[in-house]
């Protein structure tokens, strides 16, 4: 975890009274992609419009500004992301992925 925070541009939501409350990652080249990443805010603080202020400090940074192509991932979260944009994939048959759901174990030894 600490390897893919350094090598990302990391956002954080804070409470006055809690500390950190919410984060997101975008991992880009700063030239012309970006992949949003392990966004979340904790249950406790959800429905208080939180994601929609970490998503328009992600969109707004001026680093991020001019990409031509962004990507993301979710289980549950697509009326959010649509609001910043964000749609299925326009083709879908060129993108594939290669998962190794077992690097982390492996790496451990």
């Amino acid at each position: 975890m600490e390897r893919s925070i350094a090598h990302s541009l990391n956002f954080g939501v804070y409470s006055t009274t809690e500390g950190q409350v919410g984060f997101a990652r975008v991992i880009t080249d700063r030239a012309t992609f970006a992949y949003l990443a392990d966004v979340f805010v904790i249950e406790a603080h959800r429905s208080k419009g939180l994601s929609k202020l970490l998503m328009q400090a992600i969109m707004a940074h001026p680093e991020l500004q001019g990409l031509r192509r962004w990507l993301l991932a979710t289980w549950d979260a697509h009326g959010l992301y649509a609001q910043f944009g964000f749609k299925p994939l326009e083709k879908p048959e060129r993108i594939m992925e290669r998962v190794d759901p077992d690097v982390y174990m492996r790496s451990r030894r």
